[in-house]
């Protein structure tokens, strides 16, 4: 049994908000009423494809672990049910908007390859992984200021920062409550120091706003922590829970590292050489915030050496975070080659993944597990 609906009821919250700002509170009672019936009676057997099928290159993976995933998908939605309404709008609101999902699906894939797919502890793992991913995002877009996320306006767009923040705490809360359901607790440490350091990228990041001298080295540091250690913390995590070796733990690490490093990458690069449309969110926000990424990193460089001119051009716009100049910072990264480059590099990270899983044997789930780093490169949003 299958159904689409016109609107989730988290969506027709918001769109009730934006026809009535200030909705009676027999309409809020409603709407929150319809979210409950929503959440534990309608969700197990409505499964949209945005949620499901995040990348279609990807599909032969979400098909090999589907059982898997839709029990994550349900224990996601089962740890989000709170006394508090407006927890609950904003926390569904964001679960059911869209998204690859690929951080649990490689935790999956992981366990898969490992021979513990079915463990109940790999569901928990996986609803762990992804909340916490989410609690992030919800902060991430408070410090950024952004108004736009896959497609749809952000949380704090809707409901405002202070709302945002707190739910993204509760969130936090939840993924933790997941991991002690794991029982493991060397789980507990390698995710506790997962968000630890994913904390110290984004301060990272937010002390580097606007600074010219931040170098490729410096940008990585940051992305490490802020992006690629949530991969490396699942797939360590997963191998763990599959009482797989240290070595073999080891190697799993490292492929989540390489691959989070690779996906930073290409995402930094579609900021400047992507289609918002398909983006989900606006073309140069990273200029608009005033983030160096490797694009400009690599530009600022190469100008300097090639056009001191054109360099102190680009540096302006930096500074002076001038969004309406987009179009001669996209030309100028084209040029120079620093979209080249950073792509480059994404593929390299790509290729150490590949090597990280050499010795793994040959399986379904480590073909799979292969081919999203071939996804990552490819994907346009």
């Amino acid at each position: 049994m299958a159904f689409t609906p016109l609107l989730s009821p988290p969506s027709a919250l918001v769109f009730l908000t934006v026809l009535q700002p200030q909705p009676s509170m027999q309409v809020v009672f409603f709407i929150r009423s319809l979210l409950k019936i929503y959440t534990l009676l309608l969700l197990p057997y409505w499964r949209p494809s945005h949620i499901i099928i995040g990348t279609s290159g990807m599909q032969s993976s979400y098909n090999l672990v589907a059982d898997e995933f839709t029990a994550v998908n349900d224990l996601i939605i089962k740890h989000l049910i709170s006394e508090v309404g407006l927890v609950e709008d904003i926390s569904h609101y964001l679960v059911t908007g869209g998204g690859k999902r690929i951080r649990p699906l490689v935790t999956l894939l992981t366990a898969g390859a490992l021979g513990n797919a079915q463990d109940q502890r790999q569901i928990q793992l996986a609803a762990s992984i992804e909340l916490l991913h989410t609690a992030t995002l919800l902060h991430d877009d408070v410090v950024d200021m952004s108004s736009l996320r896959r497609g749809k306006p952000t949380a704090n767009a809707n409901w405002g920062n202070a709302s945002s923040v707190l739910v993204g705490d509760f969130v936090y809360s939840k993924a933790f409550q997941l991991m002690v359901a794991v029982g493991e607790l060397s789980v507990m440490q390698i995710l506790s120091e997962t968000t630890t350091k994913i904390a110290e990228g984004e301060v990272k990041q937010l002390a580097f706003i606007g600074d010219l001298s931040l170098t490729e080295a410096g940008y990585f540091d940051v992305i490490r922590n802020k992006t690629a250690q949530l991969f490396s913390g699942a797939c360590e995590s997963a191998a763990l829970v599959a009482s797989a070796g240290s070595d073999c733990q080891r190697n799993f690490k490292q492929f989540g590292i390489h691959l989070g490093l690779a996906f930073q990458l290409v995402d930094d690069y579609l900021d400047y050489a992507g289609d918002a449309s398909e983006l989900g969110k606006n073309v140069g926000d990273d200029l608009a915030e005033g983030k160096l990424t490797l694009p400009l990193i690599e530009a600022l460089r190469i100008t300097a050496n090639t056009n001191m001119d054109q360099h102190r051009h680009l540096s302006q716009i930096i500074e002076q975070k001038d969004l309406s100049k987009i179009l001669e910072v996209i030309n100028i990264t084209q040029a120079c080659g620093a979209l080249d480059h950073t792509l480059s590099l994404a593929q390299n990270e790509i290729s150490q993944s590949r090597d990280a899983l050499s010795d793994l044997p040959s399986s379904p789930y480590k073909t799979e597990l292969l081919k999203i780093g071939e996804v990552v490169l490819s994907r346009t949003h």
